[in-house]
């Protein structure tokens, strides 16, 4: 039986008409798939979430990098304060049928029962919510992975919001969003976004066009691997697409700045400025990322690039207190170089 919304709801982390916004600006270039998502999580902030199922099921498609498990994690920061606030089960730890026994734990009577601690236990899903809401937030990545029996085994969690554990314990997904990702099609993809025959190998293929068919090679991969009725326990399926250029530059922009904050929180009255020359970012950019990864590796591109300089540099006593540290890339070089300076002296351009 449910409770009084007076008792189970709790004041929303943020006005419902700022979540869109928040999690756009953590998330670039995937509008379609966020605009989804929201209405599941304002109608459970409202108290009308449907009884004896999750809040929402989310299949989220595309190729590696282009956002997916991102879009969780920022549903977590935004919901919750920290994009730890989530449950996360990584589905290729369960490739193998007796893996799956990790999660649920093995029955009464089997070998080690009472060694097998449940990964998924109703104790771990409420912790994973926070004092601003008590959504909880599970993410089953790469669900393409997992052994057979997990799939049957989600099938009760996506109906009825109930999975039955080894020792015949229950866990409650009532008040949970369910995030699965896959990379199912991605190859099939790649192909649609690079054609190497026929008219569109040399002219192009066009953006509409381009979607189209990358959703419909996702749905198609989709149907070959799940079965109907797991399909069907779906609200949502969104496919991501490739990152375009003008998105790749916003999420550098976005590290960037994140860098920028980390260091005024760390450092205090210590802190300083990071400036990128435009040849900088296009260096970073061109290191971090690639038509097979897509954005994935850009941050820790621009770990190795740029933090990491910037820190030897501190350490170093090389940066002042207030100062500037102005990075650029010359052609040839293998890396950024940094110059620091205080910040009564102009930089150069």
């Amino acid at each position: 039986m449910r409770t009084s919304t007076s008792t189970r709801f709790k004041k929303p982390a943020l006005e419902t008409a700022d979540l869109l916004v928040s999690l756009s600006e953590r998330v670039v270039g995937q509008a379609p798939a966020l605009e989804a998502i929201v209405p599941y999580v304002h109608l459970y902030q409202a108290g009308l979430a449907p009884e004896n199922r999750p809040v929402g099921v989310f299949l989220l498609l595309g190729p590696t990098g282009t956002g997916k498990t991102r879009t969780v994690e920022a549903l977590a920061e935004a919901v919750h304060g920290s994009e730890r606030n989530l449950l996360r089960i990584d589905c290729g730890e369960f490739q193998m049928e007796h893996e799956v026994a990790k999660l649920i734990g093995a029955p009464p009577g089997y070998l080690g029962h009472r060694e097998t601690t449940p990964m998924l236990t109703q104790q771990k899903l409420n912790a994973s919510t926070s004092e601003r809401s008590n959504l909880s937030i599970v993410l089953f990545d790469e669900i393409e992975k997992a052994a057979p029996s997990l799939n049957r085994l989600l099938l009760g969690v996506l109906d009825k919001a109930i999975l039955r554990l080894g020792d015949n314990t229950t866990v409650n997904f009532e008040r949970s969003i369910i995030f699965l990702t896959s990379n199912l099609g991605a190859r099939g993809m790649s192909r649609q976004m690079k054609p190497e025959f026929g008219f569109e190998a040399l002219t192009g293929v066009h953006s509409g066009s381009l979607h189209h068919k990358l959703q419909s090679v996702a749905m198609n991969a989709v149907k070959k691997q799940f079965s109907p009725e797991f399909i069907n326990r779906i609200d949502v399926i969104s496919t991501y697409y490739p990152l375009e250029r003008t998105t790749l530059e916003k999420i550098l922009r976005h590290q960037i700045d994140d860098f920028q904050r980390h260091i005024v929180q760390r450092l205090g009255q210590r802190a300083f400025a990071v400036e990128l020359s435009r040849k900088a970012k296009q260096f970073l950019l061109e290191k971090g990322v690639s038509d097979e990864y897509g954005a994935r590796e850009l941050k820790r591109t621009v770990h190795r690039f740029l933090i990491q300089p910037v820190a030897s540099m501190v350490a170093r006593g090389q940066v002042e207190p207030m100062g500037i540290v102005y990075a650029d890339y010359r052609s040839g070089d293998n890396g950024l170089v940094f110059a620091a300076s205080t910040a009564r002296e102009p930089l150069a351009a």
